[in-house]
């Protein structure tokens, strides 16, 4: 039972955080056509997304943490999912840019919104990099190669 009420309690923090945020980025961008500054909005659109999959993944690390092993960062995982899920999610951000005409795919990422599940995937993925360093695992992976 209490399992349950921590996932529930996570959940219910995680949809309030979801919704505030969705009502803050509406003010930011009533705002921002209110003063033609279209900066606010559109910096906040691309950071909300990944703080919200660190914040899926953060129950997760603190449990690990808690127990008290040494840690290292995948590196292969964070390169691979990592940084291309961080190139999407700043597309719309660079766009404002006089660069966004030399980025590969750039209108279609925009035109597709995917900046923004992309955001999530990033965030979680950074947290999830962090990994124990124990003997076992590195025992396992010589045993594959």
């Amino acid at each position: 039972m209490q399992r349950f009420l921590s996932y529930f309690f996570w959940t219910v923090v995680i949809g309030l955080i979801v919704y505030a945020g969705s009502k803050y980025n509406l003010h930011l961008m009533k705002e921002g056509q209110m003063n033609f500054n279209i900066w606010p909005p559109v910096i906040f659109a691309t950071i909300f997304p990944v703080l919200i999959g660190i914040l899926l993944r953060l129950p997760k690390l603190i449990k690990e943490i808690k127990q008290g092993m040494a840690w290292s960062v995948n590196w292969i995982k964070l390169l691979a999912v990592g940084l291309p899920t961080l190139y999407v999610t700043f597309v719309p951000l660079l766009s404002l840019t006089s660069l966004f005409r030399y980025l590969p795919f750039a209108m279609d990422i925009v035109h597709l919104d995917l900046s923004t599940i992309a955001g999530v995937i990033f965030g979680y993925v950074l947290l999830d990099s962090f990994r124990e360093n124990s003997e076992a695992e590195e025992t396992n992976h010589m045993a594959r190669l």
